[in-house]
């Protein structure tokens, strides 16, 4: 027979009895008091409910209700411990994948970062003594990878195209193309841009076309700029077209206006190399005749995430001294891992040490082969014991066809993603999980809030871990991942 709540509830024991016990002594240790009493005193609460309601399915006993208090402390601790801010196994295919921190960084990035995090040379030239610009030692580097009289990096490339329409265009029209209207990330939308830099914006064509001519007879006493936007985040197909920026730069000096070019995901390379569409890169624009080009640092460029604004020394100089340009500058930390970054692409070791570079480089074959080794190492393990009598060779082999938890490794294709490629896809390798009593978004869940924490993606009703956007050196990490979910379904 049941107690009665009420003489249950007196066998609850108090918030500093439990923080007494071993196992929460050894978390207080871990994760601080002043957290560990937050959930002591949360779970005791719940347990206080779930006593009075009956659904506790049997506990009365002291015992009972410690044991179910400590479990309710461990489960709002591990709860926190996946919502904190950390590292992610991306999983997903998308190998720019904006939720999950769009390019990863090269090894030499992240040890950049790491020796920037103390003093570094950030404003001041260390021949002279003298106080620099911020940013002044990455102009060698531009002029040589892209032929830019100069340079200014900013926060991410929404802050460059609002710095250059304000500090170039305030109070004046800014013609562009009513297609590349483009709205980014979080409902950010180009014209709001346009209305907060007190730039005017003048539309001409239509969605899907737009001439040269359409430009030319829209230039008037106000204008002051001609401005094209790749978009870069999705595509026009069919009867479309609209001038390349070598017919819009000549047009645009021709009329004494300045030509601004914005091509969305910062590239350096030949995205044709990687069997996927052009991609419009920053040395192409600048040779075509743009005065200045726009771009992103976290997208192919392969680097943090910034905005970089290339062009002539004349037009870079007004946008440095804007007010804005403090208000959007980076920190110690972004200009480490960019100038690491761009030193990889100055020795011709981009497509080997950017991870960005590298990922979309990988071979279907290669990913496949990776993707039988991680399954492989997942199906060769130790039973648990009392699961199969010993660790021996014969007991360390798990067939998947008994096992609850189906691995499959399968060819399918990837998105690039970031607001680069729109519609382009790459083929790729996934390892597919399929329960059979677990639900895929259930398989989901249980990686991402693991230890490593894995993101894959749900495809009719299987979840799918694809290696197009994992790094090889996370292989391991994703096979230990595996091997735990399989292990709790045996």
């Amino acid at each position: 027979m049941n107690a009665h709540p009420s003489s249950s509830l007196r066998e609850l024991p108090p918030v500093n009895d439990i923080l007494a016990l071993p196992d929460i002594a050894a978390l207080i240790e871990k994760r601080g008091r002043a957290s560990v009493r937050e959930w002591t005193r949360l779970a005791v609460a719940d347990v206080r409910q779930r006593v009075s309601a009956g659904l506790t399915n049997g506990a009365s006993s002291r015992g009972d209700l410690v044991a179910l208090v400590v479990q309710s402390v461990h489960g709002l601790a591990n709860r926190d411990s996946f919502q904190k801010f950390g590292a992610v196994i991306n999983a997903t295919g998308v190998i720019l994948h904006t939720s999950l921190g769009r390019a990863p960084l090269s090894a030499a990035a992240v040890a950049a970062i790491a020796e920037a995090a103390a003093a570094c040379n950030l404003e001041v030239d260390l021949d002279t003594g003298e106080r620099r610009y911020r940013g002044y030692q990455l102009q060698s580097a531009w002029e040589r990878l892209t032929g830019a009289e100069a340079a200014l990096v900013v926060n991410n490339n929404a802050a460059a195209t609002l710095l250059a329409l304000d500090a170039l265009c305030r109070g004046r029209e800014v013609i562009i193309s009513r297609g590349q209207l483009i709205e980014i990330g979080g409902s950010f939308r180009l014209p709001d841009i346009f209305s907060q830099s007190g730039a005017i914006l003048r539309e001409v064509g239509t969605t899907n076309r737009t001439s040269l001519e359409d430009y030319e007879r829209a230039i008037g006493p106000s204008t002051g700029a001609i401005l094209r936007v790749h978009p870069s985040n999705y595509e026009i197909v069919g009867f479309a077209d609209s001038p390349a920026i070598g017919e819009l730069a000549p047009l645009a000096h021709r009329y004494g206006l300045v030509c601004i070019d914005d091509i969305g995901s910062g590239c350096l390379v030949d995205t044709t190399h990687y069997g996927l569409p052009a991609e419009p890169t920053f040395q192409q624009s600048l040779a075509a005749g743009a005065d200045l080009v726009l771009g992103s640092g976290d997208k192919l460029l392969g680097g943090p995430q910034c905005g970089i604004l290339l062009g002539h020394a004349e037009l870079v100089e007004r946008l440095s001294g804007h007010p804005l340009a403090r208000s959007f500058r980076i920190d110690k930390l972004t200009l480490a891992a960019l100038s690491a970054t761009l030193d990889a692409y100055l020795r011709g070791a981009a497509v080997q040490e950017i991870p960005t570079l590298a990922l979309l480089a990988a071979s279907q074959n290669e990913l496949l082969t990776r993707a039988d080794r991680i399954r492989e190492a997942v199906l060769i393990l130790p039973l648990q014991q009392g699961a199969g009598g010993g660790s021996s060779p014969e007991n360390c082999k798990l067939k998947n066809e008994n096992c609850k938890l189906q691995i499959e490794v399968a060819r399918d294709s990837a998105p690039v993603g970031g607001g680069s490629l729109p519609g382009a896809a790459l083929t790729t390798a996934v390892l597919r999980l399929r329960h059979l009593h677990i639900p895929a978004e259930e398989l989901a869940r249980r990686l991402r809030t693991g230890v490593p924490r894995v993101f894959g993606r749900i495809h009719e009703k299987a979840l799918l871990l694809d290696l197009r956007s994992v790094l090889p050196g996370d292989d391991e990490r994703i096979a230990a991942a595996l091997q735990q979910l399989l292990l709790e379904s045996l």
